[in-house]
């Protein structure tokens, strides 16, 4: 059977929209008692990185920060801080083209190991002094601007 070109037009425009989407994640600028910043040194890259992820079906940024939190960093959520930027660059993330919402966060010292040690091979609290220069998916200036406290987004 063939289908008529307007409905192949129709098909190929529905998938466009379905398969070529942003994705909406949420990384936290977040702080131990001691005012340090916890990091994630990834898996993929063996860089260093603010923890964070996406967001699932259903949930809100306010409902995913504690779970990425626990999920990533092994860290309890002591208080959701400000909106700090919103990045949405396609070339932060080689994997797809993210929406990443900053939000500050305090946070206790890590509580558990992080949940999936293949994707996150440790986790430290850094001085703001001894933060790595580079760090993984973009994330350099995106830190450097919460540090500075200038609001930002793209």
């Amino acid at each position: 059977m063939r289908l008529p070109k307007a409905v192949w037009g129709l098909v190929k425009e529905t998938a466009r929209h379905l398969l070529r989407r942003p994705v909406v994640g949420l990384v936290a600028i977040a702080r131990d008692p001691d005012g340090k910043i916890v990091l994630i040194r990834r898996g993929d890259t063996g860089a260093w990185c603010l923890p964070g992820g996406t967001l699932e079906w259903g949930e809100t940024l306010r409902s995913t920060l504690p779970r990425e939190l626990m999920e990533e960093a092994g860290v309890d959520l002591l208080e959701a801080g400000e909106l700090l930027g919103a990045y949405s660059g396609f070339e932060r993330d080689p994997r797809f083209h993210a929406v990443t919402m900053v939000v500050a966060a305090k946070v206790s010292k890590p509580v558990r190991a992080p949940m999936n040690p293949l994707e996150i091979l440790e986790v430290r609290a850094f001085a703001v002094g001894e933060v790595p220069k580079v760090l993984s998916h973009g994330m350099s200036d995106v830190l450097a601007r919460a540090l500075a406290g200038e609001k930002y987004w793209e």
